[in-house]
């Protein structure tokens, strides 16, 4: 089959869907990945198709900052929003028999696929249903709320995720001659496969049929790929650093975190190795190396830590590496997989990013590396992670559909 997978935001939206797109062309599908041109490298390196879809998310998000007005500001992610529509129509255009869709997207897909007659499964990366289990990651409280509480705050989150793009749905439902009033939530998608583990987030008994927790994709790495010698040199000579990086958040923060982090890491006693990432952190100090993207695969089984702001794929990264960490959530999904690190015994208490300072997050360096059952915890997850095969389901529904 012609297999198209939709993503859209930030490496951490993308990097998942190159190895389920490797599995995808190891079962003999031909795999293209849809998402934003600085990611045509990544997808291609690692043996996929590369299909355009505008945008730049980091520039969305410096734009939006400096905009005069909130009407500016809107008009910023309204833009934003009707170029991955365009962009998202053109890759199924392109030739497809099966759309695999992120959550972001899902409603520009699920019109796309609509309109093009081609069938659409969903492959988000994070609970995209409500549940009187736990509050959607997300939710604006999601303190002690109960059952109708955390169902309430759910589908507060998805109305609030479904509001984003609704412009964008319907303008693109009109372009492309389909009702106005027709399906086009990502709830409306079946069926829906969730790519952690259920280890980590068990499948909530009140999720309707055919929506699925199948276990990570984990990111394939770029064919050919070698460690830089400089890194390779710095984890050499000395004790296992402790690995920090912030990924796509804190745009702009660069000069004041790299303070901080320095600092931090000099009252924990530690050697670090520090991911620029989006805000652009630097390293100084004999202690201290700064790097751009390495693969999490193989630089995290060589740290004593990851401190991290504990997205999607980060947090996975490191459960996968059997290595403690130090969560320090910025925004989003992100205080909900941090307090899962911590509920899993692996990680202290979760850091706030919001007023994070040099002691707190040394401080919680030292707790992290000096309490033993965090590695215990993280090794014994670790080892039934790895048991898993997060692609199964999703492969054998697609060969059963081929088949049929």
């Amino acid at each position: 089959m012609r297999i198209v997978i939709v993503t859209a935001g930030s490496r951490g939206d993308v990097a998942p869907f190159t190895g389920l797109g490797r599995s995808l062309l190891d079962a003999g599908h031909q795999v293209a990945v849809a998402a934003h041109p600085s990611f045509a490298a990544l997808v291609e390196g690692c043996g996929l198709d590369y299909r355009p879809v505008p945008g730049d998310p980091q520039g969305l998000i410096r734009d939006r900052s400096r905009a005069a007005s909130p009407e500016e500001a809107r008009a910023l992610t309204r833009a934003y929003a009707d170029g991955l529509a365009d962009g998202v129509t053109e890759a199924v255009a392109g030739g497809a028999d099966l759309l695999l869709t992120a959550f972001g997207p899902a409603s520009l897909s699920r019109a796309a696929g609509e309109a093009l007659g081609v069938p659409v499964i969903g492959t988000y990366l994070a609970p995209a249903f409500a549940t009187g289990e736990f509050p959607l990651p997300n939710a604006r409280n999601d303190d002690g709320l109960g059952p109708e509480g955390n169902l309430a705050a759910g589908r507060d989150v998805l109305r609030r995720a479904e509001g984003l793009f609704a412009g964008a749905v319907a303008r693109l439902r009109a372009r492309l001659g389909l009702p106005a009033d027709g399906p086009s939530a990502p709830g409306d998608i079946r069926p829906v496969f969730h790519g952690f583990s259920p280890l980590v987030v068990p499948r909530p008994e009140d999720w309707p049929p055919g929506v699925e927790v199948s276990g990570y994709w984990w990111p394939a790495r770029p064919d050919g790929w070698r460690p830089p010698a400089e890194l390779v040199d710095f984890l050499q000579a000395g004790p296992p650093p402790v690995f920090i990086g912030f990924g796509s958040m804190a745009v702009g923060q660069g000069g004041r975190l790299s303070e901080l982090v320095a600092a931090a890491v000099e009252r924990a006693g530690v050697r670090a190795v520090v991911q620029a990432g989006w805000a652009g952190l630097s390293g100084c100090g004999a202690d201290v190396l700064a790097i751009g993207d390495v693969p999490h695969d193989w630089l995290f089984p060589r740290t004593a830590a990851v401190v991290h702001h504990a997205g999607a794929g980060t947090t996975a990264a490191g459960l996968r590496a059997a290595v403690p960490a130090v969560p320090v959530p910025v925004m989003a999904d992100q205080p909900f997989w941090a307090s899962r690190l911590y509920r899993l015994g692996v990680a202290p208490r979760p850091l706030p990013f919001e007023g994070l300072t040099a002691e707190a997050l040394g401080d919680a360096i030292r707790v992290c590396l000096s309490e033993p059952a965090h590695r215990r915890r993280a090794a014994e997850l670790a080892r039934r992670i790895a048991a898993e095969d997060g692609a199964a389901s999703l492969l054998a529904h697609i060969g059963s559909e081929s088949a049929g």
